[in-house]
């Protein structure tokens, strides 16, 4: 396998040994470890910090191991970002895991093989490892093209991530048009998108990297490549999660598919509008979901002042 890996890892041991077990069985010739460092006052953090590193530390086979380890927490917006481009300053291509994100052994190949295909093809700055859509099937084909990034599992190139900017300056001039309504034609997914590109501009403390990768990607008119079957599974959504803590998140824990090869390529470079249409509208489910949910928390606050106040 002679595409590079690199595995963000940080105090879930448990996780990242199944994940690592899985690129061990790949054999990458070049693997980049990038791990945070425990938060402030945190004991437990530095006890399976510590733990993490060590499962990685055992590499039974022929590899050049790149490691790059923060003494302190930098967050799980800065330090994927920050790894993501330290890694770039080294290949010019990777696959990219982060440590509850477990693969099918048929990724690797499959994500090889796309990456030598597409390399010179400045169209395509993504493959997915995965595709949202539940099971179901949207191509004849081995895979289809998307304009979304899927980066719970996925790889892309150099030259691609070179237009990554954690700050999204350019956020600035779109602010008052209604992108990106245009490639999500969903109001919905739109919207919601517009409040995580306006968190990014406005901060630069914001606990994700991935909104900031989506933004850059659009802005250059990006097409990803998606699997006709999911390759990764995010085992990693739990109460401990930064993000994804709702086990019955209907994207938990998805069973794995696998590749087959021979792949069969497409005979045409254009976004699929059924799948891409699909994701956009569970976007905008999402979005619902956090507007009640932020109406109920605006309920109960109100309710607790005025009963403070005698007024209920």
């Amino acid at each position: 396998m002679k595409s590079p890996v690199a595995l963000i890892l940080f105090n879930r041991p448990d996780f990242t040994r199944k994940v690592f077990h899985r690129i061990a069985e790949s054999k990458p010739k070049k693997l980049f470890l990038i791990a945070d460092g425990p938060r402030e006052g945190n004991s437990d953090d530095i006890k399976k910090c510590e733990e993490t590193r060590k499962v990685v530390e055992n590499i039974n086979w022929e590899c050049d191991v790149y490691r790059n380890y923060s003494d302190t927490n930098l967050g799980c917006g800065i330090r994927p970002a920050t790894g993501i481009s330290w890694v770039f300053q080294h290949v010019d291509r990777a696959i990219i895991l982060e440590d509850d994100c477990l693969p099918d052994l048929s990724f690797f190949k499959f994500c090889n093989e796309i990456l030598e295909k597409y390399k010179d093809d400045n169209r395509v700055m993504q493959i997915n490892g995965d595709n949202f859509q539940l099971g179901e099937k949207r191509t004849k084909y081995s895979y289809y093209f998307s304009k979304y990034t899927l980066t719970w599992g996925w790889a892309t190139w150099r030259r691609a991530w070179e237009y990554y900017d954690y700050q999204i300056k350019l956020w600035e001039e779109f602010q008052d048009t209604d992108f990106p309504l245009g490639i999500t034609q969903n109001e919905g997914a739109s919207t919601y998108w517009r409040h995580q590109f306006n968190k990014a501009f406005q901060s630069e403390s914001v606990s994700f990297w991935d909104y900031q990768w989506t933004f850059s990607f659009w802005v250059q008119n990006g097409l990803s490549i998606s699997p006709n079957e999911t390759l990764v599974s995010n085992i990693g959504f739990g109460e401990n999660a930064t993000h994804t803590k709702s086990k019955s998140n209907p994207y938990a824990y998805r069973p794995l598919g696998k590749m087959e090869f021979p792949l069969n390529h497409p005979p045409y470079m254009m976004a699929n509008k059924e799948a891409d249409d699909f994701i956009a509208h569970q976007v905008s489910k999402q979005l619902r979901f956090i507007n009640n949910n932020n109406h109920s928390l605006l309920k109960k606050a109100a309710k607790k002042v005025l009963n403070k106040l005698g007024l209920r």
